[in-house]
């Protein structure tokens, strides 16, 4: 749950074992409609504007 406070969303409980797909794919579709009617992301309410995907481990 690192840096939990700075995602919308946080789909590592299904690795965590806490939720399956189904469960953390509703929870995107629940956001994604608060989202379009008004609802700020945690970057719009932090002021971030950046995005940036950190990769790990080896890439080719």
């Amino acid at each position: 749950h690192h840096m939990e406070e700075n995602m919308d969303i946080n789909a590592g409980t299904i690795i965590d074992g806490e939720e399956n797909l189904q469960q953390v794919g509703q929870r995107i579709f629940d956001k994604m409609l608060a989202v379009a009617s008004g609802e700020p992301t945690k970057n719009e309410i932090t002021g971030h504007r950046e995005f940036a995907i950190w990769r790990t481990g080896p890439m080719l």
